[in-house]
């Protein structure tokens, strides 16, 4: 087995993961608990990221990712100077696990993600059988935030 890797937001997208990471293999579906899914990066062009926040939830998916994997993750996320890794507790069927996961820099101010995005991220749920409503919520209390 390689490293456990957490994915919130775009990289729950099946065929996107595939296409970037050939050797990662779906471990597990979990839960963030005690954390909530928003966006930043720009007014018109966020990003997915996770902030603390008590009683939050969010789904994720857990991949087994190879150092192969992590080198092509690392390029898309814009490590280390737009998100940082972090190895945190997931909850999966009940037991928690310390796996690692991409946090963006909290330099970077709440805004809007792109519609392409957002598909993208709302495939990956689809693909995961995840409750959406997360992923609606944190569309919405990011839009007042943007008004």
């Amino acid at each position: 087995m390689g490293k456990l890797y957490i994915a919130y937001g775009s990289n729950l997208n099946l065929a996107q993961m595939a296409a970037r990471c050939p050797f990662a293999s779906v471990y597990a579906k979990g839960v963030l608990n005690n954390w909530e899914l928003v966006y930043r990066g720009s007014k018109t062009n966020s990003h997915a990221t996770i902030i603390r926040k008590q009683g939050a939830s969010v789904p994720v998916l857990v991949w087994d990712i190879q150092p192969a994997d992590e080198y092509r993750l690392d390029i898309y996320e814009g490590y280390p100077g737009y998100y940082f890794k972090r190895n945190i507790m997931v909850t999966i069927d009940g037991k928690k696990r310390k796996a690692m996961v991409y946090i963006m820099n909290e330099k970077y101010l709440p805004g809007r993600p792109s519609e392409p995005y957002v598909k993208t991220i709302l495939q990956g749920y689809v693909d995961n059988d995840m409750d959406i409503r997360v992923l609606k919520k944190s569309l919405e209390v990011n839009s007042i935030e943007c008004a």
